[in-house]
C-alpha cells in the first residue's frame, strides 16, 4: 500500500524544513492546523444539524436560525462559545 499523499499544508511545512525557511515552515504548519480546525468545526455543525431533527418541532425554526448563523460566521460563533465557556468556568470556581 502506498503512503498517503501529503496535503498542501504538510508539503509547505516540509519544504520549509528542507530549505531552512522558518516562515514557510510556520505558514505550512499554521495552514495545517487551520484546516483541521475547519474540518472539526464542520463535523460539529453537521452533528448539531442531526440533533435539530430530533428536537421538539417547536424548536426547529430557532435551532435552524442558530445553525445558519454558525455556518455564516464560524469565527464569531467560535468566539462566542469560547467566551461562554470561560464565563461558565469562572462561575463554577467562585463557589
Amino acid at each position: 500500500m502506498a503512503p498517503p499523499t501529503p496535503q498542501p499544508a504538510q508539503a509547505q511545512a516540509g519544504l520549509g524544513r528542507l530549505t531552512g525557511d522558518s516562515k514557510l515552515q510556520f505558514e505550512g504548519r499554521f495552514n495545517e492546523v487551520k484546516g483541521k480546525a475547519r474540518d472539526a468545526y464542520g463535523r460539529v455543525i453537521d452533528g448539531l444539524d442531526g440533533l435539530v431533527e430530533k428536537a421538539p418541532a417547536q424548536y426547529h425554526e430557532s435551532a435552524r436560525k442558530g445553525l445558519d448563523f454558525a455556518r455564516r460566521k464560524p469565527l464569531l460563533t467560535t468566539g462566542i462559545v469560547a467566551g461562554l465557556a470561560i464565563l461558565l468556568g469562572g462561575v463554577g470556581r467562585r463557589r
